[in-house]
């Protein structure tokens, strides 16, 4: 059964959408300003052990000097820094100084094709041949060995300054990359690694494909070491965006997608809108072990669907869980339709599932854990690659069809119990982070951070949730003096930083 709170606002019969396509619309403005202040205006209170720094990317600008994007995903990366320290909360954002941005910035116009369709101006012919992409460093965004990295899954991370976010250039990571190396957008930390005695690593990955895929894993420690590398060669080709671990695998969905560069060379289309779905296809689950010597890779077969993300993955004796948000098809990007017309009830909802994989005799098991729209799952830091309890996700207000995400849903495993917190029908929420309160003896024993978007006010706030009960009303909500564009990732550190 699940318990929904609604935050802030009242929706009227169950007949009403819990949205208004305008509304949502709003929540794709620009945000061309950088701020930096602290917040004197919070409803309720900053829990006192709160303590340490929010960070966030995702496009900023959607539009290039009054030229609209063909897609958000092309936009230029702004990070935003929410830090609590002392009961009070600091917020900053700042642009990533890409080389495209700032080349952009300079002439006044777009100069760069976009993956998602944003074109140069010119026609096909202005756009033909032109294969160069800019790093827009907008995805992800975080704090490790001391560096504040921000990521794009298609290029070299961008080094910051954690205190003020200023661009501290490209970052190579020691020389690990070489330049032109990607570096995914989506790293997990092994919070207890077992070829390391217990301590942390960060696992990360890079994808170079075409009629094959070329799969590079890294693993490095606290202080930024190399300490694993491997490389496996998959046939096909492959749209990786996310991946999952476990002690002893990283786990990899290659989706059945086919790409044709034809229209992508001759200028026609970006390069995202020449990837297609093939339903007549299998998914490819590719599992690699960490361990030296990498060889006993295995693969496996499941019916088609499209993944993004990853909620976790687990070993259990001879088998591997691996929880997923899954599409019945790949959302197709249309160069004839704005993203912001986007018919929500003519697509099928993100769910979450779970994939079993026989290690012994090949066979996946699916099943479907929560059918509810959900995307952007969260566990416990610790709980990562392991088995777990309690997951939080943004979720539809309805328990049925499709629409924006405008809830935290928690799903508690043991029980079964769900607990949905609605900020329908003004407000939009970005991906949740689990916060675990310092010395918690339980694994729900935390804080929910979330960016919400208020479209009556046209201003974001931060939401403070308990985790351990959804059902009330916020700890606190922070309101910022304006709006933040929906985001993307986001990663939070115990540090803070000067102010």
């Amino acid at each position: 059964m699940t318990a929904i709170h609604n935050s802030q606002f009242t929706i009227g019969n169950s007949s009403e959408k819990s949205y208004n396509r305008q509304d949502w619309q709003k929540g794709y403005e620009s945000q061309p300003n950088e701020y930096s202040y602290w917040v004197d205006d919070i409803d309720g209170e900053i829990p006192a052990d709160l303590e340490g720094t929010l960070f966030r990317n995702g496009p900023g600008l959607l539009d290039i000097h009054g030229t609209p994007l063909r897609h958000p995903f092309d936009g230029d990366g702004m990070v935003c820094a929410m830090t609590f320290q002392n009961g009070r909360v600091h917020f900053r954002n700042r642009f990533v100084r890409t080389e495209g941005y700032v080349a952009e910035r300079k002439a006044g116009k777009i100069l760069y094709r976009g993956v998602f369709g944003t074109q140069k101006p010119g026609g096909w012919l202005g756009n033909a041949f032109d294969l160069k992409l800019k790093n827009i460093a907008n995805t992800n965004v975080i704090y490790w060995e001391d560096k504040l990295l921000a990521l794009w899954e298609a290029a070299e991370p961008y080094r910051l300054d954690p205190a003020t976010l200023e661009t501290l250039g490209l970052d190579f990571l020691d020389g690990v990359l070489e330049p032109g190396d990607a570096f995914s957008a989506h790293p997990c930390i092994d919070p207890s690694c077992e070829a390391d005695g217990g301590e942390p690593c960060l696992v990360n990955f890079s994808v170079k494909t075409g009629l094959s895929s070329k799969i590079t894993i890294y693993e490095f420690n606290p202080q930024g070491k190399l300490l694993r590398r491997h490389a496996h060669s998959v046939p096909g080709f492959s749209f990786m965006h996310d991946f999952a671990i476990t002690p002893h695998y990283c786990i990899f969905f290659q989706n059945p997608v086919m790409f044709n560069p034809l229209p992508f060379l001759f200028g026609f289309r970006g390069a995202g809108e020449c990837v297609q779905f093939q339903p007549g296809r299998s998914t490819r689950i590719i599992v690699i072990p960490r361990t030296a010597p990498y060889q006993e890779v295995k693969t496996f077969e499941t019916q088609s669907g499209f993944v993004f993300h990853h909620a976790n993955a687990f070993e259990l004796g001879d088998r591997i869980c691996i929880d997923s948000i899954c599409y019945e098809s790949l959302p197709q990007v249309n160069p004839d339709v704005s993203y912001k017309e986007v018919d929500f009830d003519a697509l099928a909802p993100g769910q979450l599932w779970r994939f079993t994989l026989n290690l012994e005799d090949g066979k996946v098991q699916r099943q479907m854990l929560e059918s509810r729209c959900c995307e952007f799952p969260a566990v416990h830091p610790d709980k990562v690659g392991r088995s777990y309890r309690y997951l939080y996700l943004g979720a539809a207000h309805d328990a049925t069809g499709n629409a924006p995400l405008q809830a935290i849903l928690k799903i508690d495993w043991q029980t079964g119990e769900r607990q949905l917190h609605s900020f329908a029908p003004k407000g939009y929420i970005s991906e949740p982070i689990f916060v675990p309160r310092p010395d918690a003896k339980a694994d729900d024993e935390g804080w929910v951070l979330t960016l919400v978007y208020d479209s009556s006010r046209h201003r974001s706030d931060v939401i403070i949730l308990d985790g351990q009960d959804l059902n009330k009303a916020p700890l606190a909500r922070v309101h910022l003096k304006h709006h933040i564009p929906y985001g993307l990732h986001g990663s939070w550190t115990s540090s803070t930083f000067g102010n």
